[in-house]
């Protein structure tokens, strides 16, 4: 009743083909592969950007000095001083 006789595949082979159409078929498979090896990529973590799996070390590096707003406050000119052009 199953999938095992080799005629039931060939029925719904020939039924996807009448469907669909033999240009649309090999489209079809391709966006198919591509969306399971994107699930498989996203499941497995392999091709993850860097940024996502960086260390806390590596994270730590990469973070500013001083706050933003304490840099924001040093530009700022005191009042009553003309701009620098």
């Amino acid at each position: 009743m199953g999938l095992d006789n080799p005629i039931h595949i060939a029925f719904l082979l020939i039924l996807l083909l009448l469907v669909f159409g033999a240009k649309r078929l090999p489209e079809m498979g391709q966006s198919l592969g591509a969306g399971l090896r994107g699930f498989k990529e996203s499941i497995s973590g392999e091709g993850t950007p860097a940024a996502l799996t960086a260390q806390p070390a590596q994270l730590a590096a990469t973070q500013p000095s001083a706050p933003v707003a304490d840099r924001v406050l040093a530009s700022v000119e005191e009042p009553g001083t003309p701009f620098a052009a």
